[in-house]
């Protein structure tokens, strides 16, 4: 069962909140109406799933074995008249 904790509680007691996020997210309500979610870094990751960008794949080992031939882009076959 998930933890849920006032933000007053959570102020008085975040030691505790980040004790309780061992076993799962914690909800922290604001007047009754969850606002925010508190989790191990761990799981946030697992969550968003690591995503990559591009940044990270151009640094990967291995790449230059990768074939890689990008579709030719067609142009215009006559120049646009703008006048």
């Amino acid at each position: 069962m998930p933890k849920t904790l006032s933000s007053r509680e959570f102020n008085q007691d975040t030691s505790g909140a980040k004790k309780a996020c061992q076993s799962g997210p914690v909800f922290i309500t604001d007047r009754g109406k969850p606002s925010h979610v508190l989790m191990r870094y761990e799981d946030y990751q697992r969550v968003i799933g690591q995503q990559k960008t591009i940044l990270d794949l151009v640094g990967m080992p291995g790449l230059a074995e990768i074939e890689f031939e990008p579709a030719k882009i067609k142009r215009f076959t006559k120049p646009s008249d703008l006048s």
